[in-house]
């Protein structure tokens, strides 16, 4: 199975991007390659199962389905009903990411397909570029300046996670990722953290093994849970500490940013505790250990990235 990809940070607020192509009946709003659109049988566009139909500016004739719209985590999914090109079982996700580190938006597009025999990568590189890549672009121009709608609520309700701290890490994915996956070597890159080491001479990238380190005047044990190469992705477990929470589980996970050669970075926490103790807790995780980290990894290996 083939897979087409693009992504791109914009420089507007989460909400006012989700507005824009929250419309599955937009296309000609915002996308330089559609020419006019409209949904079928009356249906509204938010209306999952709705059918638009649009036609290319080179005249090409388009019907696509809305297969999921998920308002709580501004994606949206959709299939080809007759295709723009000759490919097969084509599923495509388009996906908004809050960056907090500058309020702006973090942008993943993305399908997956069967491409006709003997024609292997063709259509990769001309959905990836000509789709969504240069869609992805007029749509930071569409959205810049944009005042966030009024009324709205970024979470729908609920946050992803007591701490949601994400930033552009100005280096390659494949760079940034040898960083992070080193359980044992947070403490190169975080000021705070002291004699960082593994437990029972564990290696680094062992799931179920433990590091142990100091940061200000306490310690903690963490376990490493979750590690995949594949997602880019760590999460970890506190199994010792004297801080007042319990059950505190947190991760990362590393996303391409195609148009710049850069990566989003989004690091997650939860944990059980009393109220009063989260108004202190919630932001020192978040500024203090989260984005310090990220803040600390540009300066101290990407400062002269691009």
């Amino acid at each position: 199975m083939a897979r087409a990809y693009a992504s791109r940070i914009i420089a507007a607020p989460v909400e006012v991007v989700w507005q824009i192509v929250r419309d599955f009946n937009a296309l000609p709003a915002w996308h330089p390659a559609i020419r006019e659109c409209h949904i079928e049988d009356g249906r509204d566009a938010d209306s999952v199962g709705a059918i638009r139909s649009f036609v290319l500016t080179d005249g090409t004739h388009v019907r696509e389905r809305l297969l999921e719209l998920d308002d709580c985590r501004f994606r949206f999914r959709y299939n080809f009903e007759k295709p723009a090109f000759p490919v097969a079982n084509y599923l495509a996700t388009f996906t908004l990411i809050p960056v907090t580190d500058g309020d702006v938006t973090f942008a993943e597009w993305q399908a997956e397909f069967d491409e006709p025999p003997g024609e292997g990568g063709r259509y990769v590189e001309a959905i990836s570029n000509a789709v969504f890549a240069g869609g992805l672009s007029a749509l930071a121009e569409k959205a810049a300046g944009r005042p966030i709608p009024a009324g709205t609520t970024r979470w729908q309700g609920a946050r992803p996670a007591k701490v949601f701290c994400s930033s552009v890490i100005r280096g390659p994915l494949a760079s940034v990722w040898t960083r992070i996956r080193d359980f044992a070597g947070m403490g190169g890159w975080h000021p705070e953290i002291r004699e960082m080491r593994m437990l029972d001479n564990a290696r680094a990238d062992k799931v179920g093994g433990t590091r142990r380190f100091r940061i200000g005047d306490g310690g903690l044990d963490e376990q490493l849970t979750v590690l995949s190469d594949h997602d880019c992705e760590l999460r970890y477990r506190i199994t010792q500490t004297s801080l007042p929470w319990l059950n505190y589980h947190a991760g990362v996970r590393l996303h391409p940013i195609t148009a710049t050669n850069q990566t989003l970075a989004v690091w997650t926490a939860d944990w059980t505790a009393a109220s009063t103790d989260d108004l202190t807790l919630i932001p020192m995780v978040h500024n203090s250990t989260f984005q310090r980290a990220f803040d600390t990894l540009n300066e101290r290996f990407f400062a002269h990235s691009t």
